[in-house]
């Protein structure tokens, strides 16, 4: 006969569990060498994928973007593509993929005390949007605007207009009754943008620091 178990001062009978019994773990199959080779592997697969992607970071309109999905709610509304609403569709669409274009025409520097100052690059030069007399603008070639500067504005507002687009909300109002051919078409224009856009990104560096980037 099993002995009762022990009681405590208020009458309570306490129990005391069994030990239980631990398993092993199965024997590993990978050896330490191999392993090591694994995650060396890997390593280098994401620090490649991850030096990609901040390439990107200057090229993608990810400010923009965030502002349009943040105010395309409230135009939208309850999905009533009203006269009003479709204007301010269409000019809320005009001011993002204008924001695109200007941003990539910004460049920065470090002044003397420290500070970024920020400023609209032309042929000639970089104009500081606030000018001093005690900070000297670089006069520097790279400050001054070329051709690369149109093509990344232009790919720019190519990748927001290209996401823009892929929104039903934007297609049913600027496109009534043509949501099955549309559909269609971005299937693959936003693929198609991204090819293009990524080859000429590749040929055509971006070296600026302007508003919305990494700073310089």
């Amino acid at each position: 006969m099993e002995p009762s178990p022990p009681y405590d001062e208020t009458g309570i009978r306490i129990y005391t569990p069994s030990p239980q019994t631990t398993h092993n773990p199965p024997p590993q199959t990978t050896t330490p060498t191999h392993r090591k080779r694994l995650q060396k592997t890997i390593s280098k697969s994401v620090q490649k994928t991850l030096s990609k992607t901040s390439l990107l970071v200057n090229f993608l309109p990810t400010g923009t973007l965030l502002t349009f999905e943040m105010v395309l709610p409230s135009i939208y509304g309850k999905g009533h593509c009203t006269t009003v609403a479709t204007l301010m569709i269409n000019f809320l669409l005009a001011i993002c993929t204008f924001s695109c274009f200007f941003f990539h025409f910004t460049d920065s520097f470090h002044g003397p005390d420290g500070k970024i100052y920020y400023g609209f690059v032309t042929p000639s030069g970089l104009k500081v949007f606030k000018p001093t007399r005690e900070i000297e603008v670089p006069k520097d070639e790279r400050y001054k605007s070329g051709f690369t500067d149109y093509v990344h504005a232009l790919m720019s507002s190519m990748v927001f207009m290209s996401i823009a687009l892929s929104d039903h909300r934007i297609t049913d109002c600027l496109f009534p009754g043509h949501g099955k051919e549309m559909d269609e078409v971005m299937q693959s224009f936003p693929l198609m943008v991204g090819i293009v856009c990524s080859g000429l990104f590749l040929m055509f560096p971006n070296t600026r620091y302007g508003i919305g980037c990494l700073s310089a």
